[in-house]
């Protein structure tokens, strides 16, 4: 990838929703649907896609059933159909291996598109135009996703991979956790996409938003009454000021209940700041602590068995 300067404003509006691919397809559909919370609005049998109550996204999370565990895609929002085209003919300048090009999408909502490979070999989809589902407010107490918060993944080359995020979709930095991870963001939101340090290329974790501290604890307890132990949480990290509360699903991937981050209204004189893995840091409330040594592997995860390949849906 040659290098090119860094585009002023992002056509990133947000983080539309993530695909992954399970072995054990039954059990993510039903922990999805019901000790999750989120809403199965299309399934053929080997995909489902799930919305959020609250959100107008089509849909946030896309499960496929496969034989091995994967990453299929991470799919963020462009602010139009010209800047899909305008960001493929930049990545194409750059020698990014383009996967699809841009085009009718034919998942639910439709839209614009198209998909491409992040320097680790990730499926990237970026899209316009498509049509919103009709969303409601939840109620007070209803424990449920509102909508995507973010999504983390590992890296073996963290400083190559956000620069390629930064110099070719306008991401900028908001925060490092000491050299280990940078928090990005492309609007206000302080994070839409995090990039660890890790031993393969991996899915480190999907975190969903909660409407507030109420339905965040009361959400995080539904899933502890289940049997089901946080991996890290309750707390309240420094780098984004959010809640966090960290679980497996039943086929080794973490997800987090989230709630409250941080936004960043003033981005040009905005100053990145670095965090330290420490207690105070790591946990505001110092109600979960310094990160556990069960969400240390967890995060980690398996190695991705689908770099460089695309995903069939």
């Amino acid at each position: 990838m040659s290098a090119l300067p860094s585009i002023p404003r992002s056509p990133i509006t947000h983080l539309r929703h993530v695909g992954i691919a399970v072995p054990d397809y039954a059990a993510a559909v039903e922990f999805n649907r019901t000790l999750w919370g989120l809403t199965p609005v299309a399934d053929d049998g080997d995909v489902t896609f799930f919305a959020a109550e609250a959100s107008p996204e089509q849909y946030i999370l896309r499960v496929r059933r496969a034989q091995d565990k994967r990453l299929d895609l991470i799919a963020f929002a462009a602010e139009s159909a010209a800047a899909v085209d305008a960001t493929t003919e930049r990545l194409a300048r750059a020698g990014v291996r383009i996967d699809s090009e841009p085009g009718r999408l034919t998942t639910p909502g439709g839209g614009y598109g198209m998909r491409f490979f992040d320097p680790d070999g990730r499926l990237v989809e970026l899209s316009s135009d498509v049509e919103e589902r009709r969303a409601r407010p939840l109620e007070p107490r209803e424990s449920i996703p509102q909508s995507l918060s973010h999504v983390v993944i590992n890296s073996t080359n963290v400083t190559k991979t956000k620069a390629f995020y930064e110099s070719l979709l306008g991401f900028r930095l908001s925060d490092w956790l000491e050299d280990d991870m940078c928090f990005l963001r492309t609007r206000t939101a302080h994070h839409i996409l995090a990039i660890g340090r890790g031993p393969h290329t991996s899915l480190n974790h999907i975190s969903f938003e909660m409407r507030g501290l109420d339905e965040y604890m009361r959400g995080s307890g539904r899933l502890i009454r289940s049997g089901r132990t946080p991996l890290w949480g309750p707390g309240r990290h420094g780098a984004g000021d959010n809640t966090f509360t960290y679980f497996l699903d039943p086929n080794g991937n973490v997800v987090e209940y989230t709630t409250e981050l941080e936004r960043i209204e003033d981005d040009e004189n905005w100053e990145p700041r670095v965090f330290k893995a420490t207690p105070e840091e790591a946990d505001q409330w110092g109600t979960g602590g310094l990160i556990t040594d069960a969400m240390i592997p967890a995060m980690f995860n398996d190695p991705d068995k689908g770099l460089w390949t695309p995903a069939p849906v």
